[in-house]
């Protein structure tokens, strides 16, 4: 039987999402301005997944992202100044200035600090766990937010076997958006799904539509209860698709990386526009309503943006700060 979901989450989950959109799109538009000079990994396209995850999460439970981690950061809580700072390289960002937009850090809000290493957050969220348990806080979880290209590493297989084996409070969610960069999984893995190498390791896994923000919701909630109560790992898989290239704020089907029907039938998926509908026709949001919403979210993201560009850059001394 599916758990309810009140209104107030409903309206939380629309208001994530158009969060993410927004900055996403901010971003993009300025970009050329070359302002932002460090790399930016969009997550246009992708954001029920953060939404409908984070959703569940409280303020001491613990993500860990990837370089493509805006979205994630967002949904978990983070304030978007000192993010848009950090992308802008200035002194008011979450790293100083000095991490850019790969290396997202809020541990007051449980993220400890994103990593672009492929692959590489997947053993820090079990670590986080085990660190939980040893502590006797098994009501801490941790989730690992992954693509699919780091399916083809070994510290994926490492990471799942410890956590089953130590019952650890984690959940592993893979956004298979089917690239690596530009690689298709097709020619990087055989014709099985992610989520079938759960049962390996002794542990559930479930698969949903990333673009569908209800069905993320309810497959992050039975894994989350899951973890917090004990029960340990889960792997959840949601497939759902990038509209901007691997990196930057263009499209990559002009260069040829990507069949240009393709990105035209996923954004017809678009996530967003899929739960707007939803909303209007369940009578959850009245249009005025959505409309006030989307004014709110789109001047909190103005605000951040223009706080970020007007921030001091690092000052030559201060490069070896913060360093060991």
């Amino acid at each position: 039987m599916q758990r309810k979901i009140s209104k107030d989450i409903l309206k939380q989950l629309f208001t994530t999402m158009l969060t993410i959109r927004t900055v996403e799109e901010g971003v993009a538009s300025v970009y050329p301005e070359q302002e932002i000079k460090c790399p930016v990994h969009l997550c246009t396209g992708q954001e029920a997944i953060p939404a409908g995850v984070c959703a569940h999460l409280t303020k001491e439970d613990t993500i860990f992202s990837t370089h493509r981690s805006h979205g994630h950061c967002i949904a978990k809580g983070m304030d978007l100044k000192p993010l848009l700072a950090e992308l802008y390289g200035r002194t008011t960002g979450c790293a100083g200035g000095k991490g850019g937009s790969m290396h997202i850090v809020d541990p007051e809000h449980g993220i400890p600090g994103t990593t672009a290493i492929v692959g590489g957050c997947i053993p820090l969220a079990v670590g986080a766990a085990l660190s939980s348990e040893l502590q006797g806080r098994r009501g801490r979880v941790s989730v690992a937010f992954f693509g699919d290209g780091a399916v083809d590493e070994g510290t994926f297989y490492e990471s799942m076997n410890f956590a089953s084996l130590r019952t650890l409070p984690v959940v592993f969610v893979c956004e298979n958006n089917n690239y690596a960069t530009n690689s298709p999984r097709s020619a990087r893995q055989p014709n099985v799904a992610i989520v079938d190498r759960a049962p390996g390791f002794g542990m559930p896994g479930a698969a949903g539509d990333g673009n569908d923000v209800l069905a993320v919701y309810r497959l992050a909630g039975e894994a989350v209860d899951r973890a917090r109560s004990g029960k340990g790992p889960t792997l959840l898989e949601f497939r759902t698709y990038r509209w901007k290239g691997h990196v930057g704020p263009t499209s990559d089907i002009e260069a040829g990386c990507r069949p240009a029907d393709e990105h035209e039938d996923w954004m017809k998926k678009c996530p967003l526009d899929r739960y707007r509908t939803y909303l209007l026709e369940n009578e959850v949001l009245a249009q005025g309503e959505m409309v006030r919403i989307t004014l709110t979210v789109e001047k909190q993201v103005k605000d951040a943006m223009e706080y970020g560009r007007s921030g001091p850059f690092p000052r030559p001394e201060d490069l070896l700060e913060h360093v060991w």
